[in-house]
């Protein structure tokens, strides 16, 4: 007997992952993350027909290049939003770095791998104690990374007197501005963009993993995982080193072409929660994949290509980005809330909010049994 013979004599009906390839595709295309793909595209189009110079592979390569630093911290955001978080210092981390690379290292070459390695360090500690102060302290995430973004942006002007100050040797710049040369058809291809999708792939790999699935799991119901065992202050933690790690890579790919400059990084958090919004991430967690969120931020910056083609002020930015977040969120959420109601034995749609009942009624129709003493 096959497996739909069987679902259909029992009553039951088939899980919604069971079908072929095409069929998975096109149901993932139809969720949020896999929706903003689509979005990638027809904007990538529109982009092109409105400047067809933009099409050429050249060009594509190096806006990839250019939106690789907002990519990648809009993939840490994605670590702490799906947590059900949200980390607000990431500008502030930002400018951080870039100040640093930009006053320690100056033109000494002999200098560029310690102060790597101190920046990757100042990111991680950070981030810990961000995600100890939200896990163990008990302060809501928005209070606390929000004093971080402020003291990390008094701690900025502070140094530099609000001006630009450094001038980090160019074999650093070169990680922001350098790249492969002499690549048939693509001419170059840049650093940023093979960082990024060396990070994407990690990313990937990383929310395929035990870790992963916790922390999305985190996100969905957090006294779950607690009874299950998990540490859920630890995976709360990591979630905001990772996010504060991925703001001092983008900190370091800003510093070859942005300069050293206080204003570098600023408003690169909410740039980053609009990236994971648009690329279908619930806000409040639990809902969400880390590629969509890399892929929101290209819908972003393809969308401000296409206004700035079509003469729209570069003014305008700002509004755009706030319509998007509220609009995003309220189709966002509504599509993974009907992406949660299952199907019941007798073919009814049962949302998830009505399961409760539904399972005291099925279970009021069957026989009680009394355990024997000793017994769970």
């Amino acid at each position: 007997m096959t497996a739909d013979a069987a679902a259909t004599r029992s009553g039951t009906t088939l899980p919604v992952h069971e079908g072929g390839t095409m069929g998975r595709l096109l149901r993932a295309l139809r969720t949020p993350g896999g929706a903003v793909f689509v979005l990638v595209a027809v904007l990538l189009l529109a982009v092109i027909a409105a400047n067809p110079s933009f099409g050429e592979p050249g060009s594509l390569v190096r806006f990839i290049g250019r939106t690789a630093p907002i990519a990648i911290a809009a993939m840490g955001q994605y670590f702490v939003i799906v947590s059900g978080e949200f980390d607000l210092s990431m500008g502030s981390v930002v400018a951080m770095q870039v100040v640093l690379a930009g006053n320690l290292i100056g033109q000494d070459e002999s200098r560029v791998l310690p102060v790597l390695l101190l920046m990757f360090v100042l990111g991680a500690l950070v981030g810990l104690v961000n995600g100890l102060a939200t896990t163990i302290l008990k302060v809501p995430s928005f209070i606390v990374t929000l004093g971080t973004m402020l003291a990390l942006s008094g701690l900025v002007l502070y140094l530099t007197g609000g001006a630009a100050t450094g001038n980090p040797v160019d074999s650093f710049r070169q990680i922001g501005r350098g790249g492969i040369q002499g690549v048939p058809l693509l001419e170059v291809i840049p650093y940023p963009a093979i960082i990024l999708l060396v990070l994407a792939a990690a990313a990937f790999w990383l929310m395929r993993r035990p870790f992963g699935r916790t922390l999305v799991a985190v996100g969905d119901n957090r006294q779950a995982v607690q009874l299950s065992g998990s540490s859920t202050w630890w995976l709360t933690t990591r979630a905001f080193i990772l996010s504060s790690l991925a703001a001092t890579v983008a900190g370091i790919i800003l510093v070859g072409y942005a300069g050293v400059h206080p204003s570098v990084g600023r408003g690169y958090e909410f740039t980053a929660i609009t990236a994971v919004v648009v690329g279908g991430v619930v806000l409040g967690g639990g809902r969400g994949w880390v590629l969509s969120a890399a892929a929101g931020a290209f819908a972003l910056e393809l969308l401000f290509t296409l206004l700035n083609f079509v003469g729209v002020a570069s003014t305008w930015r700002d509004s755009v980005q706030g319509v998007i977040i509220i609009v995003a969120v309220a189709i966002g959420a509504r599509a993974w809330q009907g992406g949660r109601r299952r199907t019941t034995p007798t073919g009814r749609t049962l949302d998830h909010t009505q399961a409760p009942e539904r399972a005291h009624t099925e279970s009021s129709d069957r026989p009680t049994t009394t355990p024997d003493p000793g017994t769970t």
